[in-house]
């Protein structure tokens, strides 16, 4: 689009039309419609060690009553002040210390744990407790009561992912607290992975929610599943293996607003350039390795965190044998058309 010349009456113009709300399209067209993706997202890493080393401060500084939930939360430079890790996306660390209970509170924002580090700490939602391992995948559903508890010896570390921006786009947010932290627990454990977690379903299940039914994707049948499909030698020129989380109901992504994928690169595995335009966060919960985003390249070990900005080439190359877990907004670009990728010479 070339560029609008300025001249003194279409100045005067301009101001006379802002004292009526009113801006002209061709003054502003190419900022709102451009080439390609556009954003103030920028790539980073963020160590695990140091947000670790923080969280522990912040654990002598504040309780999880307190605070609501203890959290760290991963800005992007591009983005600070905003809450946000990509433009759509928000992300944090959480830590549960022994003792501690997160109380329960429902929201409209869907939300995804991912276990970093500790044993044996629970999450409750909508009435089922599920206990918390390194690698599991565990989703609170939109407005599903849902509090934390750690009843161990050692703290627990997870990584929150919410939809946050999404909603505040939208402005559709609710929320409300309990008058008890801890809810009441219904179900027993695993019982959602029991009823929807083995190809079988009940056969007159009548649900109204978008979001899985399996709400705990422990991480022993994640790393298993990988495994038989590195057994049939299914690489990726861009992705070594990768597997989406999906919903047993209808097969699409777990979340309706987040798709979250868990993919393996052997050692020595060098992926071909990719980008597209779901700006992805990544966490390695396996290996070592790095990754190149544009012109920049991030080292990375198990539970760092890094953010691929949208339409950012992208190269991963795996030290060790490693298994990196992901989230984007895809399933929402992907309902509404917008969703493009490129594979560069793959």
């Amino acid at each position: 689009m070339e560029a609008v010349t300025k001249t003194p009456e279409r100045e005067a113009f301009y101001r006379k039309i802002d004292g009526e709300n009113l801006t002209a399209l061709w003054t502003v067209m190419s900022d709102l419609i451009t080439p390609e993706p556009k954003s103030a997202c920028r790539p980073h890493l963020w160590k695990f060690d140091v947000i670790r080393d923080y969280m522990t401060e912040a654990g002598k500084l504040i309780t999880a009553k307190e605070a609501e939930r203890r959290v760290l939360v991963l800005e992007n430079p591009g983005l600070r002040g905003q809450s946000k890790i990509t433009t759509s996306l928000y992300a944090g660390v959480q830590m549960v210390v022994p003792g501690d209970v997160a109380p329960a509170h429902r929201h409209s924002q869907s939300a995804l744990r991912f276990v970093l580090e500790g044993k044996g700490a629970h999450t409750a939602v909508d009435g089922e407790r599920a206990a918390m391992e390194p690698g599991d995948f565990i989703i609170t559903p939109s407005m599903t009561w849902h509090d934390h508890s750690n009843e161990t010896s050692e703290p627990m570390f997870w990584l929150d992912g919410l939809d946050i921006p999404l909603v505040q786009f939208f402005d559709c947010s609710f929320a409300e607290g309990s008058k008890e932290d801890q809810q009441k627990i219904t179900k027993p454990a695993g019982d959602s992975f029991a009823r929807y977690g083995h190809n079988l379903l009940p056969v007159d299940v009548k649900r109204n929610s978008k979001t899985s039914p399996i709400f705990s994707y422990p991480y022993a049948y994640t790393r298993e599943a990988l495994e038989k499909a590195k057994a049939r030698e299914e690489w990726d020129a861009c992705h070594g293996l990768k597997l989406k989380f999906s919903n047993p109901e209808t097969g699409d992504f777990a979340m309706p607003t987040i798709g979250t994928f868990i993919q393996l690169l052997p050692k020595g595995f060098a992926t071909a350039r990719y980008r597209s335009t779901d700006a992805t966060v990544f966490c390695p919960i396996e290996g070592k390795g790095r990754t190149r985003i544009g012109e920049a390249t991030f080292e990375w070990g198990p539970r760092d965190l890094f953010v691929v900005p949208s339409w950012h080439w992208v190269t991963h190359e795996a030290d060790t044998d490693a298994v990196l877990f992901s989230f984007s907004d895809r399933p929402v670009q992907q309902k509404l058309d917008l969703f493009r990728e490129d594979r560069g010479n793959a």
